[in-house]
């Protein structure tokens, strides 16, 4: 009677460090395990369809789901790199030979500037092109070192992505095959009330499907939108800033005005008004409306979570985690609301009087 306390109390111990462990272990290749997982859950309802048609054949239905996952994913990306890579050559032709002079951009717009606003450039010594050129070149001397210092990193980080996409596609395999039996073993193991595990679980797999989805869905819109907008008014390299629109979209409420912003200022400064307004207008209109409109529809909606929630959440998981934050951040605010919801609910059916 004496030793079974002590043995229980040695098994937690034991069973909190091997896990630790073997999360430190893991924790080399996280964000490959992440994206394994999310990807899983959102190829989960297909690889189901693929069973029901190969029924016994689990093996082969994981592998083209697998294969699928590859095509939807893979393929856009690389028909939006082969366009990314061509109009960035084009640009550095551009420069290259004098068509593109950012010089006399800059001029032109401290032209149109008012004389505090030119005051200011003064003192910060950023009012003549050669001033300009000195302080690049000094940027481009620091940055030359800096990739010097760091080109080893930089093919190990290479190297690493390699692997942990190997790892990503690997595991992501495993998961479709045998995702239901893992999952009803892990909760198996949970010391938790059967209907407290659901309900979490579902809250996990609705949040991460629906930020996935949402933020692809307003990415894509908000660069679409924004490369349109400038392949209208004429702007080199549509595709490229569409994309760099896309990415920083994100950012919830400032991503892709961080791009289109400055090209207004520049349009307004040099005098071609009807283009700094249409710019103005579509982008406060139109792109900044599919980020304040799509996103709580699409994100909030689902998760049932506040809009500010959501971009607190977005932009404190983005802070800490890098890009995979913005999936992890609102998954995690979620979780908790969930928690605290089931722990609210339980001590209510505690405290109400039993019926008569």
């Amino acid at each position: 009677m004496t030793q079974h306390p002590l043995q229980q109390k040695t098994f937690l111990l034991l069973l909190t460090l091997v896990t630790v462990a073997f999360g430190a272990i893991l924790w080399q290749f996280h964000g490959a395990i992440f994206w394994g997982m999310v990807l899983a859950i959102l190829f989960a309802p297909l690889h189901r369809k693929m069973l029901r048609r190969m029924p016994q054949r689990e093996n082969l239905a994981a592998l083209c789901t697998l294969g699928l996952c590859l095509v939807v994913v893979i393929l856009p990306l690389s028909l939006i790199t082969v366009s990314l890579i061509q109009e960035a050559n084009t640009i550095y032709e551009r420069l290259r030979s004098g068509q593109l002079n950012f010089g006399a951009y800059f001029e032109q717009i401290v032209a149109a500037l008012p004389s505090w606003a030119v005051g200011l450039l003064e003192r910060l010594n950023l009012t003549t092109i050669t001033q300009i050129q000195q302080k690049l070149s000094s940027v481009a001397v620091q940055a030359s070192q800096l990739i010097a210092t760091q080109a080893v990193s930089i093919g190990q980080n290479t190297l690493e992505f390699l692997v942990g996409f190997g790892i990503m596609l690997y595991l992501l395999f495993f998961l479709l095959r045998d995702g239901r039996s893992l999952a009803l073993r892990i909760g198996q193991a949970t010391p938790l009330d059967n209907e407290h595990k659901k309900q979490l679980v579902t809250k996990f797999t609705t949040v991460i499907r629906a930020t996935v989805k949402g933020n692809i869905v307003v990415a894509a819109s908000q660069g679409a939108l924004g490369g349109l907008i400038f392949w209208f008014l004429g702007i080199q390299g549509p595709v490229l800033w569409g994309v760099l629109m896309a990415f920083l979209s994100l950012l919830p409420a400032v991503g892709a005005g961080l791009i289109w912003v400055p090209v207004a200022i520049y349009f307004l400064a040099t005098g071609a008004v009807w283009q700094g307004v249409v710019l103005t207008l579509f982008g406060i209109c139109v792109i900044g409306l599919v980020d304040n409109i799509l996103r709580p529809i699409l994100v909030g909606k689902d998760t049932k979570m506040p809009d500010y929630v959501v971009l607190i959440s977005t932009l404190g998981g983005m802070a800490m985690f890098g890009l995979t934050g913005f999936v992890i951040g609102p998954t995690i605010a979620a979780l908790f609301m969930a928690s605290w919801d089931l722990l609210a609910s339980s001590e209510e059916s505690q405290q109400a009087p039993p019926a008569a």
